[in-house]
């Protein structure tokens, strides 16, 4: 899996590291953030969700300029510490290349809209053989294959689902489940899904 990781600063320190090490200054001042070890996850939740709309918003144009599909953006871990994870494919994958060029181009970005007010991680990768599901149109892209589903709520005393992916018809998926045959899940209610390999019969094919 193609990936490139940076560790950034917010705006304020790298500021100040440009000082020290003669590199020139940005412009900018430098703001005071308080982080309370206290506070509730709930809100952590919330504001990392805040930030990740915008970081979506961003990451969309970006991957447009370069040609790729925006798969997914994520962030996750500590408001003082978070981690910005980034997905994006391309029809015959994405290279480490496409993954920095996203993730420089990215970062500059972050840097003067300056929104996010800790030092974070910024991941971009490809999404993987086993590539997420996130919205109605990767349901509709990918039905027929294997997949596996994660549900907010029990269908028939049922949360968990492994099987064949058929399709979507209106708000629901419609998924063959090995144990249970086919059953019609609720986009709104699925926590997670992503495409499932058998790697012995990818091994074989290839």
């Amino acid at each position: 899996m193609a990936s490139c990781t940076h560790l950034l600063e917010p705006r304020p320190f790298r500021i100040i590291h440009s000082l020290l090490e003669g590199n020139g200054v940005s412009s900018g001042g430098f703001r005071a953030h308080f982080f309370f070890w206290g506070e509730n996850r709930e809100d952590v939740a919330m504001a990392n969700e805040s930030i990740a709309a915008r970081v979506q918003e961003l990451a969309e144009r970006v991957a447009i300029d370069h040609g790729l599909e925006l798969v997914h953006t994520e962030v996750a871990g500590p408001e003082n510490k978070p981690i910005v994870r980034i997905f994006i494919d391309k029809p015959n994958g994405v290279t480490h290349e496409d993954c920095s060029a996203v993730s420089t181009h990215l970062g500059t970005i972050l840097d003067v809209e300056d929104f996010i007010h800790a030092s974070y991680t910024l991941e971009v990768s490809s999404p993987g053989l086993e590539r997420g599901l996130y919205k109605r149109a990767d349901f509709e892209r990918f039905a027929g294959s294997k997949a596996k589903m994660k549900t907010r709520q029990p269908i028939d005393g049922q949360r968990n689902f492994r099987g064949r992916l058929l399709g979507v018809d209106g708000n629901d998926v419609l998924f063959e489940d090995r144990t249970n045959g086919q059953v019609r899940v609720p986009l709104e209610i699925i926590t997670k899904a992503n495409i499932e390999v058998d790697v012995s019969e990818e091994l074989r094919r290839s």
